[in-house]
Order: structure tokens, then sequence, then C-alpha cells
């Protein structure tokens, strides 16, 4: 089941609006961190389809002219180039501009396993605490990951989360995200999420997906993709 979870949002009209991929907004620029491993250390933790999520996420916004993309797979996806990587593109942007963080590979109940350790949403948290943009997302693509659930909705010692940071979760705290390559070259989350960012959350087309338009068309459709499994 999707989770989707707001810390006080304020987009631009109040309406709690995706800007993804409207360059023409305010100016606004788009900051990218577009994270996926396929191919971890050894053979046993390998998955199939995370690398190719994390590639076609970062094509999907290059058709924005205002985003700035940095692309971590495999091997390349240490914790220490995805923090470096966050700090560095995610301290350029201004108020109104948008930072999303997108990560495809395995889950851990405290954080994010990439190719060489866990990173904890405790530095993620961190990372985005210091930011001076109003709009900031997390797209997480992996097992257990509505584990960031309770952290997000409440102030605890070891994690505090700042305002205006959306998650878009894939999975419950107790649950797998499903990656099938018979049905999708992307797991179940992501093909959804490829297919509403490309516009077909978008209901009402007046060209603008709410988070809202964006839920609602994700999580019918890892529902259904999934016979309710996910």
């Amino acid at each position: 089941m999707i989770q989707l979870i707001y810390i006080h949002q304020h987009f631009p009209g109040g309406r709690h609006s995706l800007f993804l991929l409207l360059p023409t907004l305010l100016n606004a620029k788009v900051y990218l961190v577009s994270v996926g491993i396929s191919d971890y250390r050894g053979t046993e933790d390998d998955l199939t389809l995370c690398k190719g999520d994390a590639e076609d996420v970062a094509a999907l916004y290059k058709k924005n002219n205002n985003a700035e993309i940095i692309l971590l797979t495999d091997k390349r996806a240490t914790t220490t180039s995805v923090t470096q990587s966050m700090n560095n593109l995610f301290s350029k942007a201004k108020e109104n501009d948008i930072v999303v963080l997108f990560y495809s590979g395995h889950g851990e109940q405290k954080g994010l396993y990439l190719y060489d350790k866990t990173l904890s949403f405790k530095t993620i948290v961190s990372i985005y605490d210091k930011l001076r943009c109003k709009n900031k997302m997390i797209f997480l693509d992996s097992c257990f990951s509505g584990s960031l659930r309770g952290k997000a909705t409440i102030q605890q010692k070891d994690i505090v989360l700042s305002n205006n940071v959306m998650f878009f979760l894939a999975s419950r705290s107790n649950e797998y995200s499903i990656e099938n390559s018979w049905d999708f070259e992307n797991s179940y989350f992501t093909h959804a999420l490829i297919r509403a960012l490309s516009g077909k959350a978008d209901a009402n087309r007046n060209r603008i997906i709410t988070a809202k338009e964006l839920f609602a068309y994700v999580s019918k459709h890892v529902k259904e993709y999934s016979n309710n499994k996910q």
C-alpha cells in the first residue's frame, strides 16, 4: 500500500501541487538526486529493476529544461556519494525551487541499504532540514519504506523532521516493494509513478498534478498490478 505523508507542505497556490515538470512556474528549478541499485556487492542481494527505475525517473525529469539531475546507480551509489550529492545539489535550491530524492533498492527499518552500507533516515532528514526551499519531496521505492511513517508524523529522540516535506513511500513498514520483470521494465511503484508524473495522474487536465491526484493514481494502479499484495 502506498504511503503519502505531508509535513506542513506549502506549495505555491496553496493546493499541495506538484509542479514537477512545469519549468515556467515562478522560474522554479528542480533538483533531483536519483538513486537505484540492482547490482549489490556479491550476488545474494542483487535486484533486477532498480537501476533502471532510477535511470527512467532521471530521464523523465530531463524533459524539464529547468531540472538539474544527479544519477547514481549500483557501485556509484555509496553512502558517501549519495549524501555528498544531496548536500551539494540541494544546497543550490532557492525558496521556490523543488528538491527531490528518488530511491529504488533494498530498504531497512531505519534507512536505505546502499551499495556499501545503510544510509539512515536520520541522515536524510538532517540534510533536508538545512534546505531553504519550501518544496521538498522524497520518493522511496523500497521494502519497509513505510517505517518512515511514524518518524514523519511525530518527533522522536533520534530524528526531527522539518516543515515542507512530502514523503511518498512504496510500502508499509512490514511490507515488500514488488519488482516483477515479467510485467514491466520497472517495479510496480516506479512504473505507476512515472506514468503518473507523465500526465496520467492529471485527472482534471489542468496541467498541474496535485499530491492528491498523484497518490490516487499510483495507489490504485500499484494495488491492481500486485493483486493487492502491495
